[in-house]
C-alpha cells in the first residue's frame, strides 16, 4: 500500500495516473461501519480494473474547528494502526490529507473538483451521514450536483448491530464505561493500546505481582478506570495478563492515573520495549483497601478469575 501525506494545496505530480475507486472517511477505529464501506470500495475497484484509494485525515476536523484542544482529542486508533488495517484491507493507495483550515474553508465544488476528481476518482464510496463541508449544503445528497456526471457515487447506508448504529460515537461510549467486549464487537477487532515499558515504584514486586507500568501513547482513549483481562504483545509474542487503569489510591491519594500490567508466567526484563496492550473484559473497578494483605487476597483472586476467562475462552 502506497501512503501519500497531501497538504493544501497540494501539487499535481503527488498524485498517481491511474483511475481509482475512492473511499472517503475519518475512519477512526477503522470499526465495521466502515470497514463495510473499504470493502464495497474493494469490489467496486476489481469489478472496474481500478485502484482502491482511501481519503482521511491527519487529525479530527474538530480540532480546527475549536471544539476539542489538540491535546483532548482522544482517538480510537493511531495513524499507524489505521495505516495496518487499511493495508489489511487491500487499499492500495492511502490518503492522509493535513486537516488544515484552508483545507476546512474550502467550498464543496472545490473539494470535489480537487480532492475527489483531483485524485482520479471514478466512483466515489461514503457512507450515507459523510460530510464534506456544511451538513445543509455538502452531504452526500449534495454530491452528484457538485460531481456534475464526472464519477458514479456508492452511498453506504448505515449500518447496526442490536438495531443501534455502528459508530465510533457508540464505541467510544463502550470504553468510557468499560464495556470492551461490546467495543470489540463493534470495531471487529480487539481494542488496543500501545506504549513503552518504564520503570515504576516496583510495589507490584513487592506484592508478589510485579507488573510492566506502560507509559501509553498519549492521544489513545484508555478503558475507564479498573482491572481487566488483557493481552499484552511483547517482541512477536503475546502473553496472557490482567491489567490496571488507576491511580494506587490504597497506597495514597492524587496519584498520576496508571496503566500497569501483570504478564502470567513471565519474567522477562522488558525496560523500554515497545509493547501493545489488547484490552479483552473487564474484571473490576479500582478500590481502596484497608490493608496491604487485603490487597493480595483481591489481587490473588482477580488472578484467578483472568485465568478462568481464557481456559473459557478456550473451551
Amino acid at each position: 500500500m502506497e501512503i501519500i501525506k497531501l497538504r493544501h494545496p497540494y501539487m499535481k505530480s503527488q498524485i498517481p495516473s491511474a483511475n481509482v475507486v475512492l473511499a472517503l472517511g475519518f475512519f477512526d477505529g477503522v470499526h465495521r461501519g466502515h470497514q463495510e464501506v473499504i470493502n464495497q470500495a474493494k469490489q467496486l475497484a476489481v469489478k472496474n480494473n481500478h485502484a482502491l484509494a482511501v481519503m482521511t485525515f491527519n487529525q479530527h476536523p474538530s480540532i480546527v474547528f475549536k471544539k476539542v484542544a489538540a491535546e483532548d482529542m482522544l482517538y480510537l486508533s493511531t495513524v499507524e494502526k489505521k495505516e495496518a488495517i487499511m493495508a489489511d484491507l487491500g487499499v492500495d493507495t492511502l490518503y492522509e490529507v493535513e486537516f488544515t483550515s484552508s483545507f476546512a474553508s474550502l467550498d464543496p465544488q472545490t473539494f470535489v473538483d480537487l480532492y475527489i476528481v483531483g485524485l482520479n476518482a471514478k466512483v466515489v464510496v461514503a457512507g450515507f451521514d459523510y460530510t464534506y463541508g456544511k451538513k445543509e449544503i455538502a452531504s452526500m445528497k449534495h454530491l452528484p450536483q457538485y460531481a456534475e456526471n464526472r464519477f458514479d457515487i456508492v452511498v453506504i447506508e448505515k449500518q447496526t448491530t442490536n438495531d443501534a448504529k455502528i459508530s465510533s460515537t457508540r464505541i467510544r461510549k463502550a470504553i468510557d464505561s468499560g464495556n470492551v467486549e461490546e467495543a470489540n464487537d463493534l470495531l471487529g477487532y480487539t481494542y488496543e493500546a500501545t506504549g513503552r515499558v518504564i520503570h515504576g515504584d516496583a510495589r507490584g514486586r513487592l506484592l508478589g505481582f510485579p507488573t510492566a507500568n506502560i507509559d501509553v501513547t498519549k492521544d489513545i482513549r484508555l478503558p475507564t478506570v479498573g482491572v481487566y483481562v488483557v493481552e499484552i504483545l511483547v517482541g512477536n509474542e503475546r502473553y496472557q495478563g490482567m491489567a490496571s487503569i488507576g491511580h494506587n489510591i490504597t497506597f495514597e491519594k492524587s496519584r498520576p492515573l496508571t496503566v500497569e500490567v501483570y504478564i502470567l508466567d513471565f519474567n522477562q526484563n522488558i525496560y523500554g520495549e515497545k509493547v501493545t496492550v489488547f484490552w479483552l473484559h473487564y474484571l473490576r473497578s479500582e478500590w481502596k483497601f484497608d490493608s496491604v494483605e487485603a490487597l493480595i487476597t483481591q489481587l490473588k483472586k482477580d488472578e484467578e478469575d483472568t485465568r478462568q476467562f481464557f481456559q473459557t475462552v478456550k473451551n
